[in-house]
């Protein structure tokens, strides 16, 4: 089964970087950096997943959270902490994601 996921953080090219170090097979995914873009991937794609970096100002993060609960009533949110960096946030996705790191 297909699992759409969406990947938000504060730059591309992180997001960039955890696309090419995922192998799954079975999942798309879509990357924002801003609430907008949020809004507009969760307005064209049934998501199933979120997938949040701590690169995003919490305020930021907290409308996102609320955005997408009051959008979906399926859609997970996974935030990741602050303290591995942005060099934790493809083995935090592979976890969220149950694939091997």
């Amino acid at each position: 089964m297909n699992k759409d996921v969406l990947l938000v953080g504060r730059r591309g090219i992180v997001l960039d970087e955890v696309r090419e170090g995922l192998t799954a097979q079975d999942v798309t995914l879509f990357g924002a950096t801003s609430l907008d873009d949020v809004r507009k991937v969760l307005d064209e794609h049934p998501i199933d997943t979120v997938i949040m970096g701590a690169g995003v100002d919490l305020e930021i993060r907290l409308q996102i959270v609320r955005h997408v609960f009051e959008a979906s009533n399926s859609t997970t949110v996974h935030m990741k902490d602050f303290d591995s960096g942005s060099e934790g946030f493809l083995p935090f996705v592979k976890e969220v994601l149950n694939e091997p790191t």
